[in-house]
């Protein structure tokens, strides 16, 4: 693996499973950034100088100061955590750590595998709706609750099978522990995934029973730049929180 480039990176984030998609890649791919912690809480990510980095007013997102290769300066934002992915590993993967050659069989799988992620898993959608009604909403609707969370299952079998089969075709290769999503190794479709499979349980759904998934989990959040990146832009602590929880009720 080459040296990673010197970078100018500034992420604006929040510790949520879409900015930790953000910070895994860069530690990752060992990327010099400096972090904005932008408090949801307190709706900063609405505030008008945001707007001009992420006009649809989300986090996470990138304001990348690094110089071209002929030295001019250059500043450019990138929003959404799937173009911010992307963005990175076209800059700054030339060995292809995280992605594979663009146009490859492969990259499209990557690509699929994201929007996947996107469109089934994502804040919007169905884990995130999982996450809403069982954590925050004002009323308790049994059955949106088990709604979202049965969609939720539904996902997580698809992905437990593509692991499964992942496994038995052999692909990862020996040096590389897996399977993994595409290909023999770790790449952005893991981390986008496991980013919000990560936090399963905070929807109120047990990711054991499906023994592909929780392994691969496991694989992942050992990692050590995924750790680094998980502590972003605070430490990480909603697993303790949970067994607190368990160990107190």
């Amino acid at each position: 693996m080459l040296a990673p480039p010197k970078t100018d990176i500034i992420l604006y984030t929040s510790s949520t499973p879409n900015g930790q998609k953000a910070s895994i890649t860069l530690e990752e791919l060992g990327l010099n950034y400096k972090v904005k912690n932008v408090e949801i809480s307190k709706n900063v990510q609405k505030e008008d100088w945001f707007l001009k980095i992420n006009p649809n007013g989300r986090i996470p997102a990138i304001v990348d100061k690094t110089p071209a290769p002929d030295g001019k300066t250059r500043e450019k934002r990138v929003f959404e955590s799937g173009a911010l992915m992307l963005y990175l590993c076209q800059k700054y993967d030339p060995t292809h750590e995280l992605v594979y050659p663009y146009d490859t069989d492969h990259y499209w799988e990557i690509v699929e595998w994201l929007i996947w992620m996107q469109s089934g898993l994502g804040p919007m959608q169905k884990q995130g709706q999982a996450n809403h009604f069982y954590r925050y909403a004002p009323e308790k609707i049994d059955y949106s609750i088990k709604r979202y969370q049965t969609e939720t299952k539904r996902l997580y079998q698809v992905l437990e099978d593509r692991l499964r089969q992942q496994a038995e075709s052999g692909r990862t290769a020996a040096q590389v522990k897996g399977p993994w999503i595409v290909g023999d190794r770790m790449t952005i479709a893991d981390i986008a995934n496991f980013s919000w499979i990560n936090w399963a349980e905070w929807a109120g759904v047990d990711v054991k029973p499906f023994k592909h998934v929780s392994e691969w989990c496991d694989r992942i959040a050992n990692r050590p730049a995924v750790k680094r990146g998980l502590d972003v832009p605070e430490p990480f602590k909603l697993k303790e929180k949970l067994k607190t929880k368990v160990r107190d009720s």
